[in-house]
């Protein structure tokens, strides 16, 4: 097999003769498989085996036909190298042992240390970038997501510990958000090292903040990470996550190739928003695949057809797969995408 570009092609808002297609959350619990390795393995255990989590990268990659691979891993590994204590609690989530609080708290955040804490996830990068014939997309938790996590204690609905830092005591905010940004820089760029032909940016939870908060809030940090990595010549994705509609005019300065959105906005109005100097991800409702196979090909159509009036597009979901998802839906939506898709580039 010939390796398939197609989805750094469409990064790039080249032409491409068919739209590449991923899911976030493809390595999970709707395959059986991976439902059986985790009866053995925790996710924390699975990233610690590189032979193992790069297998289980690859699953989705072969049953799915999809065009790009996801490191399988977690947006908290990196904070247990900056002095973070956490589990990841079933049914819960992460859960942080010693959540920041205070200016001494963040004080006491040491330097990520890449080669000491996390060279078995690079490893786990090194096999994919040998074994891959299609594209490896690694990733990092975004600031405000990740101090989330920290501030709470535990994920949260309302953010009420963090919206209050973020307000009474900016100059701890301010401080965590640095903190975090150069741990995410100095992470992203150890995976572009070792072998990732693109990132994402995963900011899951900022669409709670309001425009005027997450301009002067949050940012400035996403800002200098993007600017930070401008060097590296791969693309560059930030997905601001649910409920993020609001946020994307406020993006159009940032050196992102690649702007995720949600499925609370159409990809033609994302497009307006965002402007023409991003290509645009996304962007089913996940639970769209709970319907018969007719209803999820109309509405993955819808997005086709807008995702086409402009180059750059990559068909992918709203957010995260569910374990509830179909295995056999995904296989035939994957199908259907790479085949109405090139049907209609090849009538132009």
């Amino acid at each position: 097999m010939s390796y398939n570009d197609t989805f750094l092609r469409a990064c790039r808002r080249e032409s491409v003769d068919r739209l590449p297609v991923w899911y976030m959350r493809q390595a999970g619990r709707y395959d059986p498989e991976y439902r059986k390795i985790k009866e053995k393995y925790s996710l924390l255990e699975i990233c610690r085996q590189p032979e193992l989590a790069a297998e289980v990268t690859m699953m989705p990659v072969r049953k799915l036909g999809v065009d790009a691979a996801i490191l399988y891993s977690d947006i908290m590994n990196p904070v247990a190298s900056i002095g973070i204590d956490f589990d990841i609690v079933a049914n819960i989530g992460p859960v942080i042992h010693n959540p920041i609080r205070s200016m001494a708290d963040v004080e006491q955040l040491q330097p990520i240390d890449v080669d000491r804490d996390l060279n078995h996830i690079m490893q786990t990068i090194q096999i994919l970038d040998k074994e891959l014939e299609v594209p490896l997309i690694t990733f990092a938790g975004a600031p405000f997501t990740i101090a989330s996590y920290l501030i709470e204690g535990k994920p949260s609905k309302t953010y009420i510990r963090t919206k209050t830092m973020m307000y009474s005591e900016p100059k701890i905010w301010f401080a965590l958000m640095d903190k975090l940004g150069d741990m995410i820089i100095t992470y992203l760029r150890a995976q572009v090292a070792n072998g990732a032909k693109a990132f994402q940016l995963f900011d899951s939870w900022v669409g709670s903040l309001a425009p005027v908060d997450f301009e002067k809030y949050v940012l400035p940090t996403i800002t200098r990470i993007f600017e930070a990595l401008s060097d590296l010549n791969v693309p560059k994705i930030y997905f601001p996550g649910v409920a993020s509609g609001e946020l994307l005019p406020t993006l159009r300065g940032i050196q992102a190739n690649v702007i995720g959105l949600d499925w609370r906005v159409s990809i033609t109005e994302g497009r307006r928003r965002v402007g023409d100097n991003y290509a645009v991800q996304g962007n089913l409702d996940p639970f769209v695949l709970t319907a018969p196979m007719d209803i999820i090909e109309k509405q993955a159509k819808a997005i086709i057809d807008a995702g086409l009036e402009k180059p750059g597009f990559i068909f992918n979901l709203g957010h995260g797969l569910f374990p509830e998802a179909s295995l056999e839906k995904l296989q035939q939506l994957t199908a259907y995408i790479h085949s109405y898709s090139s049907t209609v580039l090849a009538q132009r």
